[in-house]
């Protein structure tokens, strides 16, 4: 005789849900324990640039136009000249540098560097300095703003020593690498650049830009991370020459110098250990880029791999190093004088 309890589950056994549904302990982990379905391709995943190109396709052939369809291989989206390493960052408009204190402002303006506005405080004390300066900027014809100090002090940035003269700078438009060469080519001469290899100090890029055009280069290449850019520093040490001195702005500077090593350029890298001393360069008739490293750390791997020949400069034993515009300009001065014989 079966009991009244027989078909009453044991207590604990099982617990009701909110919704009144009896649940288990069986199988809780049983998802867990499933295998994992296959991984979607890549147009399939939405947030992979593959599957946000073919939704952006998708969007565009809904929208009655046409388009090639998209890759999804390494090549998708390749640039028309990935090799030259177009720099991405773009020009914006609401970008500048200021100059301030009366000498550096005074400096900016004797050298010509190029100037949105002037900015000056109510009630400035003139001085020599000053008249010079409202003199220069009314020849140049440059907007002057009278401000009150907390504007000029906001304008100049958290302890700053403004003096009560500011100058506002637009950002430098930088060439292309492969725009500039072609431009050289185009004119029948023989190319001869500089390209900086992590150098951060403006003076060095000044330096090296007048002395490129002292010495009949060219221009100059800037890598676009880890190195200075083209700041109111660089153009006061440049003493003028970067107003006719094209400075280039590459993304990547090793696959830039690639390409223009498939143009027929030669890369001739600067270093203390080079295995080329610099008066027996054979090649200074050639197409040429010289690659200037950073005082600390020299020349990058990947670019010491890139280039064809590691040229040192002869130097006393008891002088360690050449400063990185000093080291430059030897350089161009003896690459211009054996062009310049016959």
């Amino acid at each position: 005789m079966k009991s009244s309890g027989a078909n009453k589950p044991r207590a604990g056994a099982v617990r009701k849900s909110s919704t009144g549904k009896q649940v288990g302990s069986g199988g809780q982990g049983r998802q867990a324990l499933e295998g994992k379905k296959p991984t979607p391709k890549a147009v399939d995943r939405p947030y992979h640039p593959a599957g946000k190109r073919k939704a952006a396709n998708d969007r565009f052939t809904a929208a009655g136009g046409s388009r090639q369809p998209a890759k999804t291989g390494s090549s998708a989206g390749a640039p028309q000249r990935p090799q030259a390493g177009r720099a991405n960052r773009p020009k914006q408009t609401d970008e500048f540098e200021v100059v301030t204190g009366r000498n550096s402002v005074l400096e900016a303006l004797r050298a010509k560097i190029p100037v949105t506005a002037l900015y000056i405080a109510t009630r400035i004390e003139y001085d020599d300095r000053v008249k010079e300066v409202m003199q220069l900027a009314t020849k140049r014809g440059l907007p002057i703003l009278e401000v009150m100090k907390p504007e000029l002090d906001r304008l100049a940035g958290f302890d700053s020593v403004h003096q009560g003269l500011a100058l506002k700078i637009p950002p430098y438009d930088y060439a292309h690498p492969t725009d500039l060469l072609e431009k050289i080519i185009s004119r029948g001469q023989v190319p001869l650049l500089v390209a900086l290899d992590g150098i951060t100090d403006p003076r060095n890029l000044g330096a090296i830009i007048r002395s490129v055009a002292a010495f009949g280069g060219q221009g100059v290449i800037v890598p676009q991370r880890r190195s200075v850019g083209l700041t109111a520093a660089a153009w006061k040490t440049s003493a003028g020459a970067a107003a006719r001195t094209p400075v280039a702005m590459a993304g990547n500077l090793t696959q830039t110098l690639k390409a223009f090593k498939e143009r027929g350029v030669f890369i001739l890298g600067l270093d203390g250990g080079g295995d080329t001393p610099l008066p027996d360069l054979s090649w200074a008739k050639e197409p040429l880029v010289v690659v200037v490293g950073s005082e600390g750390k020299g020349l990058s791997r990947l670019v010491t791999e890139t280039c064809d020949a590691i040229v040192s400069i002869p130097i006393n034993a008891a002088t360690e190093s050449l400063n990185a515009g000093i080291a430059a300009s030897v350089t161009l001065y003896e690459i211009s004088k054996q062009r310049a014989r016959k």
